[in-house]
Formats: C-alpha cells, structure tokens, sequence
C-alpha cells in the first residue's frame, strides 16, 4: 500500500500533468527563462488555513529552487488581508505553480473552516466529528488531513483500514446475526485485527446487535433526536455511538447532547466552498 507522502507526489504529478500539459505557452511565450520574482499569498476571508505544508511540497516537486517563506502554518485562525507565506523563485515557476497551489490550498482551507464550525457547536459536549469517504476521488488524503486540521476526527480512511457494515451488506449477507459472524471469521482467517462498526436502521436491528455482541461502535443511522437519546440509553456505554445521516450544522448539537461518541457529516467533504485567496506578485 502506498504512503501518504507517496500518494500526495502522485497526486501532484497528476495535476500537474493535466494543467500543463505539453507546456504552459502563456508563460512560456512572455515570461524569460531567468526572471526572478517573488509572489505572496493573500487571503481575502476569515476562515481556518490549510494545506501549507502541502504547498511545500508543490513548489519543491515542480522547482526545488524555489524558496517559501511561511508566515501563517496550517490550523491558523487567518482574516481577510493577511499574508499567509511568500514565495520567491523564478516567475515561471511561480506563474506554472500558482493554480495547483490555490486549488490545494483554497479546498483544504474551505473544509478546515468547516470543520472548526462543526467542532465549535459541539464545545462542552464529549461528541466529536467524524468525516466520511464522501471525499473528491484522489484528494482524499489531503482533504481527511483538512479535517485534521480543523479540529475533527477521520473516520476510516478507505475501506481497508476498518470493518463497517452497513445496511447494504447486512441484506446481502442476509441479517446482522449473519454478517457480524462473517466478518469474524473473514478477520479470523486473514489475521486482521480491524474495529468493527455496524449501522442500525432502528430499535429492532439495535437490539439484535446488543444480543450478537461483536462489535466496537454502533451508528445510529438517520434516527430522530428522540430515538438517538433513548438508544444510547439502551446501549448504556457497553459500545461506541455515532449519529450519521442528513446532521447539519443546525441539528448537530442536539444529537451531542444525546450522549453519542461521534457525529459523522458527509457535507464537511462534499459540499464545502473553498477559501477565497489569491497569489499574487509583489
């Protein structure tokens, strides 16, 4: 399995693969090989900044003669007219480096933002946020690292690092009784010790995973406020909560304060609006 660090460096040859192509003759066409220049990195909204350090490494694949001068690292609460890092090199690197560097920065920087608002409605409560694999397909890595950075919780990474039955696979496996035995033996036999998570629609399918046992931590999927309260009642500690389905910013509290372990919202990863910042000469 490849690395984080390796997997970022495919994700940034891939970019730029598709950005520039068979050469960047905007640039190229009025731009001599051997101006130098220097370009800072404005932000022009109030939020949480991230993916610095995945600029770095931008710049250092593309030209590693460029120099960064980094004033504000990841996590930072910024506002609008501060100067995030200053970037000196040559001007076609930093022309060729600009876009790729923003579209980074500006989506881990919008989902960072997001999440701190999430982690701010939950202060005073033990709930943390759980993001989900509603993630843009190969930026995952960075956007659970924006997570991070905002003050939430990744869920599992991808498929392979956390058993989670979920609605579908307890049908086809043909019942929880069934599909919490199968993951046993399945985890028995490939000698993985993975945490196991199940998804229950309601009290029924609740109870009949109290009676199985088996597992780490029980999602409470699209349960009403109610329900949510009384079925960690029933639970009573004995495992992991988590509230999953259609939470909101307005909802998420009330569900905390419910007792869960976790909230896990998909709209930290698929509906965020990128922070707005601009690179420009100076």
């Amino acid at each position: 399995m490849l690395s984080v660090d390796q997997l970022e460096d495919r994700l940034i040859d891939l970019a730029f693969a598709e950005d520039i192509g068979d050469g960047d003759h905007t640039t190229l066409c009025c731009i001599p090989d051997d101006a130098m220049g220097k370009s800072r990195l404005l932000i022009k909204e109030d939020g949480i900044l991230a993916g610095v350090e995945v600029a770095k490494k931008v710049f250092a694949r593309f030209d590693p003669t460029m120099q960064v001068e980094v004033l504000m690292g990841d996590g930072t609460k910024v506002k609008k007219g501060d100067v995030a890092m200053i970037v000196t090199g040559k001007v076609r690197s930093l022309l060729q480096t600009e876009r790729l560097m923003l579209n980074i920065m500006q989506r881990m920087s919008g989902i960072a933002t997001m999440t701190h608002r999430y982690v701010e409605r939950l202060e005073g409560t033990k709930t943390r946020v759980l993001d989900t694999r509603k993630t843009t397909p190969g930026m995952r890595m960075l956007e659970k690292q924006a997570v991070k950075i905002g003050g939430g919780v990744n869920h599992r990474i991808g498929l392979f690092d956390m058993i989670l039955l979920k609605d579908n696979h307890v049908d086809f496996a043909g019942g929880i009784a069934n599909a919490i035995h199968r993951c046993h033996e399945y985890l028995e036999e490939k000698g993985l010790k993975l945490k196991i998570e199940i998804e229950v629609r309601n009290f029924d399918e609740l109870q009949q995973v109290l009676d199985c046992q088996g597992v780490d931590r029980i999602m409470l999927d699209n349960f009403s406020v109610e329900d949510t309260r009384k079925a960690v009642e029933i639970i009573g500690g004995r495992y992991e909560t988590e509230s999953s389905g259609g939470l909101t910013i307005d909802t998420i509290r009330s569900y905390a304060e419910c007792g869960v372990d976790y909230v896990s919202v998909g709209a930290l990863t698929h509906s965020v609006k990128g922070l707005d910042m601009s690179f420009k000469a100076c």
